[in-house]
């Protein structure tokens, strides 16, 4: 079992053509993220988060099953590349490690966006576990279509 290397998902690039995901701030769809520990198998066929998939990181401090809001999208285009990327997501008072993680649409039944490898697992003991996103720009963002 392995999470597949970062991958936008597949079913994410049908939904959007659909016009189903609005990353607009304020007023868009509520993203969330959630944990995965080395077990789960999650990658680009992953279609939706679903509560009791292997894998996933139990309750901790403030960390629960689902995973917390993404928040502040930011939308651009920068050349022939259009990104989004979000504000750090932090978890206070955690003892837990994850492998990688799936960033999915709440409010759109839970349709998966993206899976996120970590490259390795990542703990934290009695203390903060942090998502830190790369740069908002048209190479580095967490999404970006070209």
């Amino acid at each position: 079992m392995a999470i597949t290397t970062n991958a936008i998902t597949n079913s994410f690039k049908e939904d959007l053509l659909n016009g189903l995901h609005d990353f607009a701030v304020g007023t868009g769809d509520t993203f969330k993220l959630a944990l995965y520990n080395s077990s789960a198998t999650i990658g680009a066929d992953t279609t939706s988060y679903a509560v009791g998939i292997s894998g996933q990181v139990g309750d901790s401090g403030q960390y629960s099953a689902g995973g917390g809001a993404l928040v502040n999208a930011l939308v651009s285009v920068n050349g022939t590349t259009a990104f989004v990327s979000f504000d750090n997501l932090s978890f206070t008072g955690v003892t837990l490690t994850a492998a990688g993680a799936l960033i999915y649409n709440d409010t759109e039944s839970d349709k998966s966006v993206c899976v996120l490898d970590f490259g390795g697992d990542k703990t934290a003991t009695a203390g903060t576990f942090t998502i830190q996103f790369p740069a908002a720009n048209n190479t580095q963002a967490i999404i970006r279509i070209s």
